[in-house]
């Protein structure tokens, strides 16, 4: 049987479909909250609007899992990416009829929403696409896509939403869902129909109870991973996603432009840490992970210390680019790492349950984190230096807590591969 090469063609149209979303997903993701903040003036309600967003991700990711588990999942990209780019047109208009403010926070949630369903189905697709052994490569092409997206998108975002405002950019990001899409109906999935008992109710209880209980007896070291990676989404993401807007574009007063430098900074981050996983992947091990967590906390350090000694605005600014980028390209060497030790170590017909069940659970301190920071920033704005500061020192001080829970799983690797030598000299 002829061995499956990385860029077979299937998994090509999956990357270039993601391309194409994702860059949409991108300046959409700009667009909104910019739009928000332009309209209100309030890091509080900014804040609060993202958390809100969160909270369909957090409840949806675990049912994404199960669909993406028992529906072909080629169907599920497609569904959604057409659902996507047909919502974005009722928005349009629902923005033409009724308060800006709640339609975009209701917008925003939507499609986080969607998100949600749609990223189980993607994690799902890699390993039935390509051969175990490129596990690694492919989902570091996926993330540095993302990366890219994530890059360009907001830059051509910002210059678009300066230009034409909010009806050019979601107008882009319509035409993007739609032909990916169309690019997605043309990949095979391999797919075996599970066999269904009881109602639908009954089916997605007995899916949800069996990731759990994978990841909780069978490999409880996913678990514990899961919680310090929501630990720091409640400390430290939800500083940046919330903290980093309202600097720029209250405390330091800076153009839409500029902000949307910042967002690509991210993405240029992203794109760094996914060549890194590319070019040093045999040099990574999952042991030293929490170096990799106590680095992203330093990083944001100089950031307060330049708001702390009140420099020129542009050199924060430039501060905030260095540290946005240097945390997003350390983040994603990290759940680069992290999510393909769960690939590899869950069945294939567990792997979407199990990558939600673990999304979710990472999300589920994103939203509090966010409401508590849109207060911080909102009661703080003269101030936000030492918000920035506590919050790095918190996640160094985690860092070097979840030491023990890194070096846990590779000593369970070690055993679990002692054990298949043993098994196979027995079986010889």
């Amino acid at each position: 049987m002829e061995e499956k090469k990385l860029f077979n063609k299937d998994f090509t149209l999956v990357v270039i479909g993601q391309i194409i979303s994702l860059f949409g997903n991108a300046i959409i993701r700009l667009a909104m909250p910019l739009y928000l903040l332009e309209l209100t003036g309030s890091a509080a309600l900014y804040g609060t609007a993202l958390a809100c967003s969160m909270i369909p991700m957090i409840i949806l990711a675990p049912i994404g899992g199960m669909i993406a588990d028992r529906v072909n999942k080629r169907n599920i990209m497609v569904i959604l990416d057409f659902s996507t780019a047909g919502f974005l047109i009722l928005f349009l208009i629902a923005l033409k009829v009724f308060n800006a403010v709640p339609i975009v926070i209701i917008a925003m949630m939507v499609l986080y929403g969607i998100q949600a369903l749609y990223q189980p189905t993607v994690q799902g697709s890699i390993p039935v696409l390509v051969a175990s052994k490129d596990l690694l490569s492919a989902n570091s092409i996926i993330n540095q896509i993302n990366a890219l997206a994530n890059l360009v998108g907001p830059t051509l975002g910002g210059v678009a939403y300066g230009i034409a405002g909010i009806w050019a950019v979601i107008g882009t990001g319509v035409v993007c869902f739609t032909v990916s899409a169309i690019m997605e109906i043309f990949i095979t999935m391999p797919y075996i129909k599970q066999k269904a008992k009881g109602s639908i109710l009954q089916i997605a209880k007995d899916d949800f109870k069996e990731g759990i209980q994978f990841a909780v007896g069978e490999r409880p070291a996913i678990v514990k991973v899961a919680l310090v990676c929501a630990a720091f989404n409640l400390i430290l993401s939800s500083m940046v996603m919330v903290g980093v807007p309202a600097i720029i574009k209250i405390n330091l007063a800076l153009s839409n432009e500029l902000y949307s430098y910042a967002q690509s900074s991210v993405g240029a981050g992203s794109l760094l840490g996914g060549i890194c996983v590319g070019v040093f992947s045999k040099k990574l091990n999952i042991k030293k992970s929490y170096i990799l967590l106590a680095l992203l906390s330093l990083v944001m350090v100089p950031m307060g210390i330049g708001l702390l000694l009140n420099l020129n605005a542009m050199v924060v600014y430039g501060l905030i680019i260095i540290g946005c980028t240097a945390c997003m390209g350390l983040s994603t060497v990290f759940s680069i790492q992290t999510f393909t030790y769960i690939q590899g170590s869950t069945p294939t017909h567990l792997i979407g349950k199990v990558v939600s069940c673990v999304m979710a659970l990472c999300m589920c301190a994103q939203p509090i984190g966010q409401a508590i920071y849109g207060v911080l920033f909102q009661k703080m704005k003269d101030q936000p230096e030492w918000i920035v500061l506590i919050a790095a020192t918190m996640g160094v001080i985690l860092s070097i807590a979840s030491r023990k829970i890194f070096k846990e799983i590779e000593t369970n690797e070690k055993k679990a591969e002692d054990e298949k030598e043993v098994a196979q000299v027995v079986g010889m």
